[in-house]
């Protein structure tokens, strides 16, 4: 070839590389401005939220790729990370313009629909996270079409349905999570054709039908992570789980799995954590353990018998070792002492014997020591703390002797502790008492010997030290202690007298120094108790005058003043006090006793106090004036016969108004039914004509009128809803009385309104309730932005407990169990002392099987408290019900209404936000009662809140734990018997676990 073609050629080539060089960059320029559109499309679908405002459209075609949120490969975008973004809407079809995205990851967002066969158009995703949004229906038969996926997150939506078969042709899946949705067909046994899979988590799917291990999953030869709790397992645990030696966590907990524990189980090399616990497995643990590499055992609330295994203090990474609630017994295995990675021992109720190891938190940074309620002898282990991260030790209801560790007095990670009803002796280490963190110092049933300190941690809220031997005066630095809540120092040597500086508490709700030997006068400055509700000064020496002041304690209902020396005559103030348990008996009182005492509730108030009398003969006491002149008789004779005459006169003109009034009415001259559920004093008349008087009328709702009807003239009230019928009876309506009636027969409960009575008629219906003198909560949350009226924070939570106890008995105590459906404010009533009971039952559904949602036609409820779910698939369980209660606690702590958290979200969804972006709780408290001594009560109640207002049903506590954490917060059941005492033991505990670890 000659040189000018060879240069001709040359020429040639370089423009043609020059052109598709050109050409490539047009099209790449092309396809940048496309994508890019497309992105501010998909903004603006999205309704264009503040977290990617900076998405705007660029003249460089590749702008968008410098956004946080986008991954891009040659100017083209394979990953969307759009995580927690508050995004709300559906997955909108455009997004699979975006031909080579790879991964989406849409997690905790608001996003609605069902799943997305949009998804489908992408070819090459194998990334897809959608987990914590609001996704409801089935996933598709046809989701096989997304064949490349290798990681699939749906957990925390609303899926329900069958797990599709299909699901197991997603043959590249290494992750597939499907946590806590609505599943309710069989396991998906398909699941065990995925080869690849290493993490496979179905946990929190409870509707699932009872099924056993699926045998399929014995192919998951490369799993490492099994996650199944409570997921409706039956039967025992396979023996083929052993073959799966990839295994590193296992997780079949909160099943109904039977049978042995399989010994190959503890073979497996990998094995890392193993969780059983809350099944029915029995028989022993395993004795030969060689998963070296574990690092947490829990198989508490089972039925397990037996040891210990030794091999156990061999595993040199163990940190958590979890055996509660079984029946193991024998002594724990020394060698346990010297796991240097130990860090958790909670072995409480078993039946364990023996001395503790001694080496216990010697070498290792030991931070929970939980072994009550075992059988266990000698001393505690001197090394708990000597890491110095302990934060608690439970050893209550053993036999436990010799004297605390003095290394707990240098432990300032020390939250708590409890060794109540021990035979512990000695001293208190000084250093415990100051410990900079200690909440709670329980001591109780012991021999322990010394004086109170001067001074004591600043956190120390509760400090039970009755039944022991301590000594001398209570000191005048008492007024130190200012979060003292509970005192118990009953049955102790105490002496001196009750220091004025005592009273200085303004928390303090329970006071024992009952069986000492105080003296001297009681102090007369106590207005700053307002928060005590227990005052047992019983059985010491004191003297001198009752104090006028105590009468206007606002919470008290347990004064027990008995056994002492006190004088005078009771103050009148004290009948301002609607106490429960009230006694002054074996005193010098002299006088009359307060009128509002002279009732057969308080018989035996005021025994052995010969110079107390009482105007009637319902006390134990002589009638006051039966010693004086009988010529006193015949005026005395002479008003009675006056008093019978005026009676006899008024019943006369009662019978005539009543007989033409009577007939004046077609309403009230109808025929009646009646059906009695107590014993009444009333008739039909007497709730009749309370009827006609229209300033009876107290309310008034979507099912009816309610009014207040006095059925005897003198003040006793009932309440009375009437439900008239109009022309054509409605059928709604008649639904809803015959609920009522149904639910409120048939249960009895003190925090649940008292139905009395129903009436029937052809054009209406009656329902006759015991009549709550403080009306309803909503109305004295609302009343201080009209008149100024405020509900006291400890009212609150009182008024909180009460409502948790009422919805607790009807979901745990009730068989079938029972779901209120419209749990709100103005549907707890308040009677005279605040006491909280649950009304309105006429949206009330029985359960017809225990732990099985039901569906319904419609959905019922009040805007601001309707559960999530429940507004979008209609499906009833009793978590509707804690979702409603959650609402309240907010109420109760934020003082705003359940439908106005702001002016764009409710209550709890507004509550949730707040809390999510770290904003400080104290600043949304009610201001009208937030007060230094309520602060941590408050914020806790409100965290409750949110965690009953959770949008998942399955996050959400039982309303038994919503109690139990109430009951942490307000003052505990008094130990009026063994029972008693135990059941606040086992709620105290489930705290411990749940709440003071993660302070």
């Amino acid at each position: 070839m000659s040189k000018p073609a060879a240069a001709f050629l040359k020429i040639h080539y370089f423009n043609a590389v020059f052109l598709v060089l050109l050409l490539s960059h047009a099209s790449s320029q092309f396809h940048g401005a496309r994508e890019q559109a497309m992105l501010i499309k998909l903004k603006e679908y999205w309704q264009n939220p503040a977290s990617i405002s900076h998405w705007i459209l660029s003249s460089n075609s590749t702008n968008h790729c410098s956004w946080p949120e986008l991954t891009c490969i040659n100017n083209s975008v394979t990953e969307l990370k759009l995580p927690d973004k508050n995004i709300t809407g559906t997955i909108p079809s455009l997004i699979s313009e975006l031909r080579n995205l790879a991964s989406i990851d849409l997690n905790y967002n608001y996003i609605m629909g069902g799943f997305p066969k949009t998804l489908y158009n992408c070819s090459k995703l194998d990334y897809l996270d959608l987990s914590q949004n609001f996704l409801v229906g089935t996933i598709p038969d046809d989701i096989g079409t997304l064949g490349q996926l290798r990681y699939l997150d749906l957990e925390g939506n609303n899926f329900s349905g069958q797990v599709p078969a299909a699901i197991g042709s997603l043959h590249e899946l290494t992750t597939l999570r499907l946590v806590a949705n609505q599943f309710n067909g069989s396991l998906p046994h398909e699941i065990g054709n995925l080869s690849k899979l290493e993490f496979l988590e179905l946990a929190w799917n409870s509707e699932f039908k009872p099924s056993k291990f699926p045998s399929s999953f014995k192919n998951l030869t490369k799993l490492k992570r099994l996650w199944m709790s409570a997921t409706n397992l039956i039967g025992e645990i396979p023996g083929f789980v052993a073959d799966m030696t990839a295994l590193e966590v296992l997780d079949l907990s909160k099943n109904t799995l039977t049978g042995e524990i399989p010994n190959a189980l503890f073979l497996l090399k990998n094995l890392e954590e193993i969780h059983l616990f809350e099944n029915k497995l029995f028989g022993e643990i395993p004795q030969v353990i060689r998963a070296s590499n574990l690092t947490a055992i829990d198989l508490s609330e089972n039925n397990l018998t037996g040891r210990i295994p030794i091999d156990v203090g061999k595993l040199e990474k163990l940190s958590s070792l979890v055996l509660f609630f079984n029946q193991l017994s024998g002594e724990i295995p020394e060698s346990i002492g010297r796991i240097s990675t130990l860090t958790d021992v909670r072995l409480f109720n078993n039946r364990f014997s023996g001395t503790l190891p001694q080496d216990l938190g010697r070498y290792s940074m030991l931070e929970r020591f939980e072994v009550c309620s075992n059988r266990l002898t000698g001393t505690l282990p001197k090394y708990l703390c000597s890491g110095g991260k302990l934060l608690g030790v439970v050893a209550f209801d053993n036999n436990l002797t010799g004297q605390l560790p003095t290394s707990l007095g240098n432990c300032n990670s020390l939250l708590m502790v409890d060794v109540r009803r021990n035979g512990l002796n000695g001293s208190i280490p000084s250093g415990l008492w100051t410990s900079l963190n200690l909440s709670m110092l329980m001591i109780s049933d012991n021999m322990f010997t010394g004086e109170l300190p001067r001074k004591v941690s600043d956190n120390l809220s509760r400090l039970e030290i009755s039944n022991n031997r301590f000594s001398g005066e209570i000191p005048v630095e008492v007024k130190l202690w200012r979060n003292l809540t509970v005192f118990y120092a009953s049955n102790n040597f105490f002496n001196g007298s009750i220091p004025r500086e005592l009273t200085a508490l303004p928390s303090l709700s329970t006071l024992l120094l009952d069986r000492n030997q105080l003296h001297g006068s009681l102090p007369s400055d106590i207005i700053s108790w307002k928060s005590l509700r227990t005052l047992n000064l019983s059985k010491n020496q004191l003297s001198g005058q009752i104090p006028e002041a105590i009468g206007f304690l606002p919470s008290l209902n347990q004064l027990d003043l008995s056994g002492n020396q006190l004088s005078g005559q009771i103050p009148s103030q004290l009948g301002l006090l609607r106490c429960t348990d009230f006694n002054l008996s074996s005193n010098h009182l002299t006088g009359n006793i307060p009128k509002e005492f002279e009732n057969g509730a308080y018989s035996n108030s005021f025994l052995n106090n010969p110079g107390l009398c009482a105007s009637t003969a319902n006390v134990k006491l002589h009638i006051c004036g039966s010693q004086r002149n009988s010529n006193l008789s015949y005026p005395r004779n002479l008003i009675w016969i006056s008093s019978i005459a005026v009676f006899v006169l008024c019943l006369l003109v009662s019978f005539f108004v009543t007989k033409f009034c009577w007939k004046s009415n077609c309403v009230l001259d109808s025929t009646w039914e009646i059906i009695t559920f107590q014993n009444v004093t009333f008739t039909e008349k007497d709730i009749l004509l309370g009827l006609k008087d229209k300033k009876n009328k107290i309310g008034a709702g979507g099912s009816g009128e309610v009014y207040r009807v006095d059925i005897s003239g003198h003040g006793d009230f009932v309440a009375v809803k009437w439900i008239r019928n109009k022309k054509y009876p409605e059928r709604e309506l008649e639904k809803e009385f015959h609920a009522e009636v149904r639910t409120l027969s048939r249960i009895k409960h003190l925090n649940i309104v008292k139905l009395i009575c129903c009436m029937s008629s052809e054009d209406s219906k009656l329902l006759v309730y015991e009549y709550m003198e403080n009306d309803c909560l909503y109305l004295w949350l609302n009343k201080h932005r009209t008149s100024g009226i405020v509900l006291d924070w400890p009212k609150r939570l009182r008024i909180a407990v009460g409502a948790a106890q009422g919805l607790c008995y009807m979901h745990h105590d009730c068989s079938p169990p029972i779901i209120h459906r419209d749990v709100k404010s103005s549907n707890i009533l308040l009677d005279s002392e605040f006491n909280a009971k649950i009304a309105d039952f006429g949206l009330a559904k029985m359960l017809i099987k225990q732990g099985k949602p039901a569906t319904i036609s419609a959905v019922a409820g009040s805007f601001g408290y309707i559960a999530p779910e429940y507004a979008k698939t209609r499906r009833i369980d009793e978590k509707i019900d804690v979702y409603s209660f959650g609402v309240i606690l907010l109420e109760l702590t934020t003082g705003r209404k359940p439908n106005r958290g702001d002016e764009h979200r409710s209550l709890a969804e507004w509550a949730q936000h707040y809390y999510e972006g770290g904003n400080p709780i104290s600043d949304v408290l009610d201001e009208d009662v937030k007060e230094d001594c309520h602060l941590n009560q408050m914020r806790n109640v409100f965290k409750l809140g949110l965690y009953c207002t959770r949008t998942l049903p399955s996050l959400r506590p039982s309303m038994r734990t919503v109690l139990q954490i109430l009951l942490r917060n307000g003052p505990p059941p008094d130990y009026q018997s063994k029972n008693a005492e135990k059941e606040y033991d086992m709620a105290h505990l489930a705290l411990c676990n749940d709440i003071v670890y993660s302070v």
